[in-house]
């Protein structure tokens, strides 16, 4: 028996997996569940298996985007749930983890690209957030929400669940009339235009995507609230002023834990005295760890989900209140459901405009992400702050109103 064989005997019990060797010889795995997919791959070359179980999680990647990985039954999402559903986060072990000396090279490589100084962090946002808008506009809502939605019912649209999105955070913001908001990582600008909109707020986005700031301008003056809402290519560090309510959604994991009490003062020092913040950011449900090899090479070179150790400790001394926090466990995996759905849909329009190795890649990084807020262990924080501890109401009645209000 080969030795992914051996390798996969051990970890697929539930649902049934089978292996074609390039040699013609098949393996099948585990037994047919109805909470897993059958599903079938074919590798291409004899290589190929060995590659993979060097490194599995990035092995596994690269086979699959250059096409020596090949499923012939299910899809490259069927797949990963299977592997990382026999395998669960409060299991305690994961399928996919890397050897332990692999672990220790990975953890020193890590912690040196985690050092995210203000040069590496242009770079970093521009390996992703600077692809073609038209990728993003193939498979993201209409407002170009690119960050969990909030599902107040797993059957809602991706529209409604990232409508619903802005209206939680904006309530959490207790925003009032004359406001002045800092949005760090604004994104396309959906958030500021929306915050603006719903409360009459002054709002200033910031961000480090030269393709993002050119979206967001246009739409503020499409809209004729450029006055109103602006936006800057700055770096969070260099802002200056004063703000009423700071909101950062989806920007923390770039930030790297050895600048979290850097972030966490910088954002102190901006806030009046009555100041709020609410940082919503995908996380890990345990200990520290690391980013896996494919994510870094990949999709987000100096990222890292931080555990909720990490966060308080990077707002802790700073005579900040935590006064709010909310764990959203399966939200983004069903955000990432309709972004690869939307994805495969779009397949022709994504390699014209790239290639096939970067379509795989993509619906890889979406499949396993999706897999990892369902089966591993992530989540998303959203984790409030304020200067005051009078200025937010005492119990948090307040939230589930203000959504009401801003929906109505």
């Amino acid at each position: 028996m080969a030795l992914i064989d051996h390798f996969l005997a051990r970890r697929v019990k539930r649902g049934q997996l089978t292996v074609i060797h390039a040699d013609g010889n098949s393996v099948t795995h585990g037994m047919p569940d109805p909470g897993f997919a059958d599903v079938a791959i074919r590798f291409t070359d004899k290589g190929a298996a060995n590659y993979i179980v060097r490194n599995p999680a990035l092995g596994a990647a690269e086979a699959f985007m250059d096409g020596r990985l090949v499923v012939e039954r299910g899809d490259i999402r069927d797949l990963v749930n299977l592997l990382t559903g026999n395998d669960p986060w409060e299991a305690g072990a994961n399928a996919l983890a890397p050897s332990a000396p692999l672990r220790a090279i990975q953890a020193v490589t890590h912690r040196i690209g985690r050092v995210n100084m203000a040069r590496r962090s242009k770079q970093n946002v521009a390996h992703h957030y600077d692809l073609s808008d038209r990728l993003y506009d193939l498979f993201l809502d209409a407002d170009r929400q690119y960050s969990c939605a909030y599902f107040t019912d797993p059957a809602n649209s991706l529209e409604q669940a990232q409508a619903d999105k802005k209206a939680h955070i904006a309530a959490k913001l207790a925003l009032k009339p004359g406001m002045r908001v800092l949005d760090i990582g604004c994104g396309w600008g959906g958030m500021a235009l929306y915050l603006h909109e719903k409360t009459g707020a002054d709002v200033v986005g910031v961000t480090l995507s030269e393709e993002q700031i050119k979206v967001a301008r246009q739409r503020a003056e499409a809209s004729g609230v450029a006055d109103k809402v602006k936006f800057e290519l700055i770096d969070y560090r260099a802002v200056t002023g004063q703000f009423d309510r700071i909101v950062s959604v989806g920007m923390f994991e770039h930030v790297g834990p050895a600048h979290y009490k850097t972030f966490f003062a910088k954002c102190r020092d901006l806030m009046t005295q009555d100041g709020v913040m609410l940082m919503h950011t995908i996380g890990r449900m345990g200990a520290p760890g690391i980013t896996d090899d494919f994510t870094l090479k990949y999709i987000f070179p100096g990222g890292y989900n931080p555990a909720l150790s990490e966060i308080a400790r990077g707002y802790e001394g700073l005579r900040m209140f935590p006064t709010d926090i909310e764990v959203l466990r399966v939200h983004y995996s069903l955000t990432l459901d309709h972004w690869y759905d939307r994805t495969v849909a779009a397949r022709n329009a994504i390699v014209d405009l790239y290639d096939e190795r970067f379509y795989r890649m993509w619906l890889f990084y979406l499949a396993g992400a999706s897999a990892a807020f369902r089966h591993g262990g992530l989540c998303n924080y959203q984790v409030q702050l304020s200067r005051s501890r009078f200025e937010l109401p005492l119990t948090r009645d307040y939230i589930a109103g203000g959504e009401q209000a801003l929906k109505s």
